[in-house]
């Protein structure tokens, strides 16, 4: 952007409310991967491992049953057999949200549900009634404590290496900086891993 007035040359940065929102969030493409981009911003923004969305997609899906990928989106057991191909230890945990903040202390994939519909996000980071997800739909966001309780089942899904990277990359000042409210409800029962699958809505739905 130039600026007019105070010369030719003279060029001002300047970043839309969208592309903040999405800073550290890497956007899911197709109604039903918001689990790869999930994976991928884990990795991408948490564990120093850059990767796009599609790269994690395609290797997801190879790993996978594509006819029950196509009809419910992936599963935490199709992120854990992709991540432990990538070296990575990853697991699902019942945890609370004060055990995920002051005992784990890293960033950790979980499921919401939003207007009837489960949903794969990166919980961020926990501050005091807040809590930031990092939501390939929608990108960053805060939400207040009980409003992301009432749509959480308390399972999270965690790298158990890499520890000393996960926890530097949690609950960031930087990571707080662009964020937008929002409202969910409605708590998920909770299933295990390879059942824990999502259903997005359509671009018709919103």
């Amino acid at each position: 952007m130039v600026l007019p007035g105070i010369g030719p040359n003279y060029h001002v940065e300047v970043e839309s409310f969208k592309e903040r929102k999405f800073r550290e969030v890497v956007k899911q493409q197709y109604d039903f991967s918001c689990g790869s981009a999930a994976v991928a911003t884990l990795l991408s923004y948490h564990y120093a491992h850059p990767i796009s969305e599609q790269e994690v997609f395609n290797a997801m899906y190879a790993l996978a049953d594509p006819v029950k990928v196509q009809r419910e989106g992936f599963s935490m057991l199709d992120m854990k057999n992709y991540l432990d191909s990538m070296g990575y230890q990853s697991d699902g945990f019942k945890l609370t949200l004060e055990k995920l903040d002051t005992v784990a202390k890293v960033p950790a994939i979980t499921i919401i549900n939003t207007n009837g519909y489960n949903h794969f996000v990166v919980i961020k980071g926990v501050r005091d009634d807040s809590v930031l997800v990092g939501d390939p739909a929608t990108g960053s966001r805060v939400f207040d404590r009980q409003t992301f309780l009432n749509s959480w089942n308390g399972l999270v899904f965690l790298v158990r290496n890499h520890v000393e990277q996960g926890r530097l990359a949690y609950d960031m000042d930087a990571s707080w900086a662009a964020h937008a409210h929002a409202n969910y409800a409605s708590l998920i029962d909770s299933k295990n891993l390879s059942q824990l699958t999502l259903t997005l809505p359509r671009s018709n739905d919103f």
